[in-house]
């Protein structure tokens, strides 16, 4: 009987999402995450639930619409859902936070982050052959940091940086991305402390191994130019790329010459066993490496495209080039959306939100990649943060027909902007604006605010 009636209740489940997906806007993105190639996961993730003012699936459309405004406050999204509810004639909610602060705690991770991975593999399979690279996919990958609230939860799993006293930093999170060069879209992500064993951009992107097929092309900056990572994609069947490691010293008067600053060597393995490593492991691995090495303007990049009637200097120094896209890409996901702070109090709603944020990410570049191939356009041409003003404007609209000719012209509307080409284009990482004249809090508030009842406030700010 119990059998029954789990039966029957996924039954009524799965019926319900399909009616809330009829419901919707035909570019909205409770419509994209439910559509043919995305329905079966989130059915197959969504937990049984008994029905809400905030079920699952409302909950996530209105997680993601919270990390695509400037005001991303919780009380803002409740906002929102009244305004909608009553402009659809419906009884609204109340304006309390509580319940929905509950249901995105409900919201399993799991099925955010596999909709974040599904979208990216999704855009990867239905990649246009003009927009890859030799008909081939390059994959970009790089770290970055992230923020969070400063609470107990929060600092002891991802403790503040060092240097800093307790109470004057905020806990920080360590990320590594797999991204595509063709179309942007984020492939999976590893997310572990800032310090710590095992806790580097290495020791992340083992995990992230899986996302390399035979095939792809790697391209990344010196950090990843490591013997046993080379090896371990070559053995996957995966070409790479990356800028010599400044450890290494190179000469190019070894080796079997090619060119001018051009050749080919053999790597040895080290003889160092990484402490992570097995020696079964460190045993299984080649004892070495069949390597180019290229110098191209003051760089020198090191690539497994051996031969040079294949893929010659200025293609793999033009390639290189192209790396700097994942700089953006991070950057539009930081500043742009909002991912350099998060703002959830607990660690496991921190990483819930991080994978938010690269499922809101993927279907903004999902919206840019169906306009690129109505504008005849590479994705990469089209502006990101143009896509999301224009995508926030349309989606606050109210009476306006859903026919498939407002939906082409959305697209063309995010055709609209392009991206300027400037090829070499340097500018100092320097600001103008002046910093505000307070000093930096070196210790905790309470403490500080003891401090200022005890001795009062020092007569003079230091900057």
């Amino acid at each position: 009987m119990s059998h029954r009636n789990a039966e029957f209740v996924s039954q009524q489940q799965a019926r319900e999402i399909r009616r809330r997906a009829q419901r919707a806007d035909s570019m909205d993105f409770f419509n994209l995450i439910t559509g043919p190639e995305l329905l079966d996961t989130l059915e197959a993730l969504l937990p049984e639930y008994r029905e809400r003012k905030f079920p699952p699936t409302v909950t996530l459309a209105m997680f993601l619409g919270q990390v695509l405004r400037a005001d991303s406050s919780c009380q803002n999204a409740v906002n929102e859902a009244i305004v909608n509810q009553l402009l659809q004639g419906a009884e609204a909610v109340s304006a309390n936070t509580g319940g929905y602060c509950q249901a995105r705690e409900r919201l399993p991770i799991d099925l955010v982050r596999e909709l974040a991975r599904q979208t990216g593999i999704m855009m990867n399979t239905h990649t246009s052959q003009g927009w890859l690279w030799r008909g081939r996919h390059v994959k970009l990958t790089d770290g970055t940091t992230t923020l969070m609230p400063d609470t107990e939860p929060n600092q002891a799993r991802f403790p503040q940086h060092g240097s800093q006293e307790e109470g004057a930093g905020f806990p920080i999170a360590r990320l590594v991305c797999v991204m595509s060069l063709a179309n942007g879209a984020v492939l999976d992500v590893a997310m572990g402390p800032y310090k710590g064993k095992g806790t580097g951009e290495y020791g992340l992107f083992r995990e992230l191994l899986g996302c390399f097929s035979a095939g792809d092309v790697m391209l990344a900056d010196s950090y990843y130019c490591s013997f046993f990572l080379i090896a371990a994609l070559q053995a996957r069947g995966v070409d790479v790329l990356f800028e010599q490691h400044g450890a290494r010293h190179t000469d190019f008067r070894t080796g079997e010459k090619l060119g001018a600053r051009d050749h080919v060597v053999q790597w040895s393995k080290p003889v160092a066993r990484p402490a992570w490593m097995t020696p079964e492991e460190y045993a299984a691995y080649p004892a070495e490496l069949t390597l180019r090495e290229v110098k191209v303007r003051k760089k020198v990049l090191v690539t497994s495209f051996l031969n040079p009637r294949e893929v010659c200097k200025r293609e793999i120094g033009k390639l290189f080039l192209r790396r700097w896209n994942v700089e953006l890409d991070l950057r539009n996901i930081k500043s742009t959306l909002g991912m350099e702070r998060l703002t959830c109090k607990t660690p496991d709603m921190c990483e819930k939100e991080v994978w938010v944020y690269g499922l809101a990410y993927n279907l903004i570049r999902l919206l840019m990649a169906e306009a690129a191939v109505q504008a005849g356009v590479l994705p990469r041409q089209l502006s990101f943060k143009h896509t999301v003003q224009v995508w926030v404007a349309w989606s606050q609209r109210q009476f306006l027909s859903t026919a498939p000719e407002d939906t082409a012209a959305l697209l063309r509307l995010i055709a609209h902007i392009r991206v300027g080409n400037r090829p070499g284009r340097m500018e100092p990482r320097l600001i103008k604006t002046r910093p505000k004249p307070f000093g930096r809090l070196q210790t905790t508030r309470r403490r500080a605010r003891a401090n200022i009842r005890k001795y009062g406030r020092p007569k003079k700010l230091t900057a």
